[in-house]
């Protein structure tokens, strides 16, 4: 088949980089100073035999990361990302990757290389026999899997291009056996740009098989190979499969998953079913983990990757496909050997390679990023630039396991600098975050349906739950949240059942609220919109208002909704409720927005030195919100008798706002278990009266100490149908409470079940 006249078709280059992607990394676990640790898997990694996204792999200090399928080159990283961060703060406070394929120093007796503790008895024997055919110490060795698929858009605008084979399976089978077979004969340039593997520690070796560095211990003969004797064709399918069967039952393979292959051929959950259902994807074993980048792998070195293999395709294959394939795997050990810092003896082909690949670029259109082939260049040009260039520059200054462990250091400090956050997701609402950081911790898979709109897809098996800004879900109905993003519909109903709400009246504009100045110009009362969260356009006035004031607050209110409340202001301290399933799980003391004067400074030059604190930020990414100081914030600020350059005398306390929102700068304070039950009993009841499950309710308490039966004791102030949760999982003062986990819970029943019969 001419793949070349098929590529530059019309119909076909559009789809050219439509392409699936998946990355299986493993790593060991060490200590700050290093060393192997000598603990399990972490505990709190729920299904740890079953888990979609961290696994042990040979050892039980073995950790290997699995992202789900992504189609997008920047999806892929933000998973990679973010399963980072959950490994890393489900191990040990002490415990962190090491970035190096090669192991650490491991201990002198190969015995004590402890093999996966798993419970699957068929996957320990599996293990066993690797030990009988390599030995432990070489299944210490880690790497990268790139798991790579053509879309089925590209690969039918190529079938649709050519006459040659009229099975589409069949068609598709011959494509990434082409891939594959140029793969497996060019790897070598993939080992010279991104081999990281110069040198092992101490006892990997039984003996000095190495006596100076090079490219990839891990790549080269040896690391992890099999035997000589293991030969399988790529020159079909059939052959492929005859071949490892075969070799299984000649007992140089103990399992078809035991063939080390570059590149092995995935369609199926056994590699027999790859005759009935094709090729699906092809899965890139050769790949060193890269230390200067935290995830092991960059997205450079992904979207070379992808690039390669188009290339790949358009490139023509030479002679016998077993003797194309044999010379790659001679070539590949002749530069896998080579001293990292020598150019390489296959430097002008890897020239016109580069070039040709370019040129590709250049005819299919295709986008790219600006540096990609700039690096290549340098790379080839100055071999101290490649990976195991770098690497072994670097140890020379020490030594290998003293860079490693820096590194390892350095990836640890950024995975706990901002432990509240998800990486890769950072964009995100965070009580969104948290949730899928728990999640995936658990072992539920986790798709962003809508990144923008917080809409996520949670499954566990075959249970799929849908889940909206990390706590609306299918559990409550439609009109449960109308009633309460309704405000005057929720105190109706409360005030029907019994419960103390605030009295007021409902403003359908401007006009018909400046009428009813007199109504509430002499008493302590609210302005707020009708339906808005997060305390934005309320105004409290404790002692009446001016006509200016109270002009101005309605102004405010209206911007933000096209019906406002003006009611009574209840004297007390504000709690909100966290209510789940008829029961409280935190309660929370929200302390308005507010700077101490320190006699020196302004209000204004407070506030900026408050919103330093790295908790707090904007549009509830940050357990904190920053300090505002806008409209509202002047008009409480007058009716203190301050101005914005005000200096507060020396620890003078200042409020910025009356409502004690998190969203609008609060300070959160956990009082959970200082709340009397009886008020916690109003809160419950209070919900369930409204129909809900999940929900957020304000109470206003003068003391908690008197009767919640007392008159007056309390007053209902708003219930929230998405309620913060970030804001109790990170409080500013007092116990965290893990929301999310219960939220998780409350969905997937039997995960909590399980995890029980467990313990």
């Amino acid at each position: 088949m001419d793949f070349k006249k098929m590529l530059v078709d019309d119909r076909v280059k559009p789809y050219v980089l439509k392409a699936r992607f998946g990355v299986e990394k493993e790593s060991k676990r060490v200590d700050l100073s290093g060393n192997l640790v000598k603990t399990d898997h972490p505990k709190s990694i729920s299904l740890r035999d079953e888990h979609p996204y961290i696994q042990r792999d040979f050892s039980e200090l073995q950790m290997e990361i699995i992202t789900p399928v992504t189609d997008t080159l920047e999806e892929l990283f933000n998973y990679l990302a973010a399963i980072h961060d959950v490994a890393y703060r489900s191990m040990g406070k002490n415990e962190m990757l090491w970035p190096l394929s090669m192991p650490p120093q491991l201990p002198e007796k190969e015995e004590n290389i402890v093999i996966a503790k798993l419970k699957n008895i068929e996957n320990i024997r599996y293990r066993q026999s690797l030990t009988n055919s390599y030995g432990r110490r070489k299944q210490m060795i880690c790497g990268v899997h790139f798991n790579f698929e053509f879309g089925d858009e590209f690969i039918q605008a190529l079938f649709n291009a050519q006459s040659e084979i009229n099975d589409y399976r069949h068609f598709k089978t011959e494509i990434y056996l082409k891939a594959s077979r140029n793969y497996l004969h060019y790897r070598w340039i993939v080992t010279y740009f991104y081999g990281a593997s110069p040198i092992s520690e101490k006892n990997f070796f039984e003996e000095d098989l190495l006596n100076e560095a090079v490219r990839s211990i891990r790549s080269s003969k040896y690391g992890y190979t099999n035997s000589d004797d293991v030969q399988v064709s790529y020159s079909s399918i059939q052959n492929y499969l005859t071949d490892l069967s075969s070799m299984v039952k000649k007992g140089l393979l103990s399992a078809e998953k035991e063939f080390y292959s570059p590149v092995r051929l995935r369609g199926g959950r056994n590699a027999s079913e790859l005759e009935t259902r094709g090729i699906r994807y092809i899965e890139l074993r050769n790949i060193d983990l890269n230390p200067f980048e935290t995830y092991g792998i960059s997205y450079e070195q992904a979207e070379f990757l992808h690039l390669f293999l188009i290339y790949l395709l358009w490139k023509d294959e030479g002679g016998n496909c077993d003797e194309w394939v044999k010379m790659g795997g001679v070539n590949n050990d002749k530069v896998a050997l080579e001293h990292p810092l020598e150019p390489t003896q296959f430097e002008a082909e890897a020239k016109n390679i580069i070039d040709e690949m370019e040129h590709l670029v250049e005819i299919l259109n295709l986008t790219i990023s600006d540096t990609l082939f700039v690096h290549l260049r340098e790379m080839l040009m100055d071999p101290s630039k490649t990976l195991a260039g770098k690497i072994y520059k670097e140890s020379e200054k020490s030594s290998q396991s003293e860079v490693a462990t820096y590194i390892a250091k350095e990836n640890y400090k950024k995975s706990w600098e901002k432990p509240y956050q998800l990486s890769g997701f950072t964009d995100m609402e965070l009580s969104t975050q948290i949730l899928m950081f728990d999640a995936i911790q658990q072992g539920i898979e986790v798709e962003v349906l809508d990144r923008q709109d917080q809409f996520l897809k949670l499954q566990l098996k075959d249970h799929v739950e849908y889940v909206k800004n990390g706590n609306m879900t299918s559990k409550d109905s439609y009109v449960s949240a109308l009633i309460m993003e309704n405000k005057t519909v929720t105190k109706k109903i409360l005030q029907q059942h019994g419960f103390h709400v605030p009295k007021g009246e409902e403003f359908q504009t401007i006009e018909q609220a400046l009428r009813s100045y007199d109504l509430f110009t002499s008493k302590s009362f609210v302005v707020k919109p009708k339906t808005t969260n997060y305390g934005l356009g309320i105004s409290i006035f404790k002692e009446g208002a001016n006509y200016e004031d109270y002009q101005k607050a309605i102004t405010l209110a209206f911007k933000e909704d096209s019906s406002i409340l003006i009611e009574e202001f209840i004297k007390g301290t504000e709690y909100r409720f966290f209510v789940l399933e008829d029961k409280v799980y935190a309660v929370l003391l929200r302390i308005p927005a507010n700077i101490k004067g320190d006699g020196n400074h302004t209000i204004q030059e407070l506030v900026i030195q408050k919103n330093r604190d790295p908790l707090r930020g904007r549009d509830h990414r940050t357990p904190l919100e920053s300090l505002q100081l806008g409209e509202l914030e002047s008009l409480m600020l007058k009716g203190q008798g301050y101005r914005m350059d005000s200096i507060p005398s020396n620890g003078e306390m200042i409020y910025l706002r009356e409502n004690s929102n998190i969203s609008t700068g609060g300070d959160s304070i956990d009082v959970t278990d200082q709340i009397p039950e009886d008020y916690k009993k109003i809160a419950v009841d209070a919900v369930s009266a409204l129909g809900v499950k999940i929900c957020g309710i304000d109470l206003i308490i003068e003391n908690t100490e008197v009767p919640a039966t007392n008159k007056n004791a309390y007053g209902i102030i708003e219930a929230n149908f998405n309620p913060s949760m970030y804001m109790h999982v990170f409080p500013h003062k007092g116990k965290p409470r893990r929301l999310t986990m219960h939220v998780i819970h409350f969905l997937f029943p039997e995960l909590l079940q399980s995890q029980e019969s467990t313990n």
